[in-house]
């Protein structure tokens, strides 16, 4: 696997100077200035490489911009109103535009409204650390009792929809509104949340479009955009859903590997994958990881390594983000299924043989605690679990069993 990191780009505590420090070989990287549904120019994607190849001093870094995360796919799109043609030509032409400048990998994801969704992002965990967290009773009480969202309380149980009472019932206002701005903060590459109004704008404008519905209007986008993808040598890797399961009464399509193997055959080219991200597909006890990982190895572009652990069984249930070897994955048999594959490519001759990988999410210890980084991006954090995944990674390269 090549080692990469993620960085928001030059206002992100996380310098280029830091990464060249925790051993990264590349980065995965994005233009978050620029307004979903807007052209990537060159100018401004030639700026970013010279910001990823550069130190604070002028010397050369040595890293590269592997990855893209993401090109994002504007509501639009994915509600088919609007602008939505005209973003989708868009979309195109930022694509050529990246293959112009040597990028070769292009993550995005299909996910309505919000990109991910926690309800505590400084949660404490025993060693004094925090981490974030998805606690469905308190989601519960922001969809029912705080956004108020029309039929919110029959999408959950009564037990957890009475909890989310009891739960409303003994917050403060500055309480109702910490957790508001959590659930709504799912917007990487940005520390604002969207307003309740904003949600409830949001949420109106998708009305009735089901699950099936946005799966079409999925496919829409797919068959414009992969063909071009094709011809100009990008390959482009969904990230699923996250949480992967339905929320706010939005249709999600990206949550098991029943809805991977539709959308990629459905599509089927080499330039329409997958981004494997383990703790995501994690949060499900009925995904299985290493097997996803051998069953759609050849489709796999890009790696999300990270790990959750869950409270319960269920498919609708609260998790908190684990050390990277320490959540209900099991990592060492993912990463062994990873090393399956990339042994398989070179077999083949494959230009992609080398999957990139990043160590997604971490927890913040040390002075993480007191940098107040993007939330789930912490640099010690992602240090130490880069640390863990490469033992594991090193030691499975180098041997033949239990391959």
């Amino acid at each position: 696997m090549r080692q990469t990191w993620r960085w928001f780009g030059p206002k992100d505590l996380c310098s280029i100077d830091d990464i060249t420090q925790v051993g990264a070989e590349g980065v995965v990287s994005a233009l978050h200035h620029i307004p979903n549904g807007v052209v990537w120019t060159r100018e401004e994607i030639d700026r970013r490489y010279a910001e990823i190849a550069t130190r604070k001093d002028g010397t050369p870094s040595g890293l590269t911009w592997d990855v893209v995360e993401s090109l994002p796919v504007s509501e639009d799109i994915k509600k088919q109103k609007g602008d939505w043609r005209e973003h989708i030509a868009n979309y195109k032409i930022s694509m050529r535009n990246l293959a112009d400048s040597g990028m070769e990998v292009i993550c995005y994801n299909f996910m309505p409204v919000l990109d991910w969704t926690r309800t505590d992002l400084r949660w404490t965990v025993p060693n004094g650390g925090s981490c974030m967290r998805f606690d469905i009773n308190d989601f519960a009480a922001f969809d029912i009792h705080i956004l108020e969202r029309p039929g919110a309380g029959a999408d959950y149980t009564n037990a957890i929809a009475d909890e989310a009472g009891r739960r409303v019932s003994a917050m403060g206002e500055d309480d109702k509104k910490q957790l508001s701005r959590n659930v709504t903060m799912g917007l990487p590459g940005s520390t604002e949340s969207l307003s309740l109004e904003d949600v409830r704008s949001h949420l109106s404008e998708y009305g009735n479009i089901s699950r099936d519905q946005l799966r079409r209007h999925f496919l829409d986008f797919l068959e414009e955009v992969v063909p071009e993808a094709e011809k100009l040598g990008l390959r482009l890797c969904c990230h699923p859903d996250d949480p992967p399961f339905a929320l706010l009464g939005l249709p999600r399509i990206m949550s098991t590997e029943a809805d991977y193997k539709y959308i990629l055959d459905a599509v089927d080219s080499p330039a329409n994958g997958m981004t494997l991200c383990s703790g995501s597909l994690g949060a499900r006890p009925d995904n299985d990881l290493p097997g996803m990982m051998e069953r759609f190895g050849p489709k796999v572009h890009f790696l999300h390594l990270r790990n959750v652990k869950r409270d319960s069984g269920e498919i609708m249930g609260s998790f908190f983000e684990a050390e990277h070897l320490a959540g209900d994955t099991d990592m060492v048999a993912l990463i062994a299924a990873i090393v399956r594959e990339e042994r398989r490519r070179k077999a083949e001759g494959r230009k992609d043989a080398i999957i990139p990988m990043r160590p997604d999410h971490g927890q913040d210890i040390l002075d993480d605690l007191g940098r107040r980084a993007q939330p789930g991006y912490p640099t010690i954090g992602r240090m130490k679990g880069l640390a863990e995944l490469r033992g594991v990674m090193t030691a499975l390269e180098h041997s033949a069993f239990g391959l």
